[in-house]
């Protein structure tokens, strides 16, 4: 018995640290277009809702389930993400500058940064998500590696995503969640005539993509180049061939297209009911 108990710890340290060794890569180079009255000054990603861009809030979500080494494919404005990060540990540290013997001594006290290990990697102004993902081999190396987009939330269980992929044993595994229907549905016949009309329910819906993917390295077989959008023919050839799961996720998922859906973000963290916010 006690055999048994202590090969199941040593099988339980060797999961986590297979989880934890994965690298996350994060989507953040769009034009974010549809929101183009606050992405006219910075990356989408770099939006900033409570106080931080939306991108920190989904680094949290991920260093929450002990993945703290992050990937990020950067194009429109890479610049600013890069001068963020730059500056990220001096703001969030307690300093002292000595300038009495003629120089400029930096003396850090205290410094409040997470424990991250962070690349920004410029893949180009108009590559499309699928390039952008390419571009990545040398810094995930030949290993499974978590992926997802810069502009969405979500309170999904990461841990889970990640065990579930791997216990099927495919190239891919995304999360997928309800998108509910927002108008009344209409029963309409042959005849144009409105047969029935009712509100709305959770049962009109249709599952989407929510990103927060896990990936294979076999992945990058799928993608031709810059050209190649990552939603359409990487994963329909990958679905056509039994490679692609889903993982329905019933919980909280929230992107930010737009600046109702910017406000909507901003209300849940001033109000304290965020879902994603789990730190």
């Amino acid at each position: 018995m006690w055999i048994d108990e202590k090969y199941k710890r040593i099988l339980n340290i060797l999961k986590k640290d297979w989880r934890n060794s994965m690298k996350v890569v994060l989507l953040a180079g769009g034009f974010g277009t549809r929101i183009s009255e606050e992405s006219q000054f910075k990356p989408k990603p770099m939006i900033e809702i409570g106080g931080k861009p939306i991108l920190w809030h989904i680094m949290k979500e991920y260093e929450y389930y002990g993945f703290n080494e992050f990937i990020i494919c950067a194009g429109y404005k890479q610049y600013v993400i890069k001068e963020w990060f730059a500056d990220y540990f001096l703001h969030n540290s307690d300093i002292t500058f000595d300038f009495t013997k003629g120089s400029n001594d930096m003396i850090i006290h205290e410094q409040h940064c997470e424990p991250w290990k962070v690349t920004v990697v410029d893949t180009g102004l108009n590559t499309m998500t699928g390039g952008r993902i390419k571009r990545q081999p040398q810094y995930v190396g030949n290993e499974p590696f978590l992926m997802t987009y810069g502009d969405g939330v979500c309170d999904v269980d990461i841990s889970k995503l990640v065990e579930f992929h791997k216990e099927h044993g495919k190239i891919a595994t995304l999360t997928s969640v309800m998108l509910e229907q927002q108008k009344g549905v209409l029963d309409i016949g042959g005849d144009n005539a409105v047969k029935s009309f009712r509100e709305k329910s959770v049962m009109d819906g249709a599952p989407i993509n929510a990103g927060y993917m896990v990936l294979n390295p076999e992945i990058f077989d799928y993608i031709e180049g810059d050209n190649t959008v990552f939603e359409k023919d990487p994963l329909e050839k990958l679905a056509k061939e039994g490679q692609l799961m889903s993982y329905m996720h019933n919980g909280f998922w929230q992107c930010m297209d737009n600046k109702r859906e910017m406000d909507m973000l901003e209300k849940y963290l001033s109000t304290g009911t965020a879902p994603w916010k789990k730190w």
